[in-house]
């Protein structure tokens, strides 16, 4: 699948991004690189190998570190409202964001 220069001037106005015409040309290349990588990668047969946990883990035994998914602060209004005044827009202690889906 290969992008148009069409397609690049569509994403960039959806990230309201401002490309000049070098650029969403250098845009262009470098996406549809990475779709080249991608069909390529999709290309490989890998039926019946198992999914690895961890790159490292097909050379050595690797043991993830995880840790126990608890609450670790009390919650604390007072700490909330602190955190909720640097927001730039606020309504009932919830952060209110521009859309940007049209």
């Amino acid at each position: 699948m290969a992008l148009t220069e069409q397609d690049v001037t569509r994403i960039a106005r959806l990230a309201r991004l401002d490309l000049d015409a070098g650029q969403r040309d250098r845009v262009l290349q470098d996406l549809n690189g990475i779709f080249g990588l991608i069909e390529q990668l999709q290309a490989v047969d890998t039926t019946g190998i198992a999914p690895l946990a961890h790159p490292l883990s097909a050379i050595n035994e690797v043991s993830l570190r995880l840790r126990d998914d608890v609450v670790t602060e009390a919650p604390d209004q007072a700490a909330r409202d602190a955190l909720i005044a640097n927001a730039p827009a606020r309504h009932d202690g919830l952060f209110l964001v521009p859309k940007v889906i049209e």
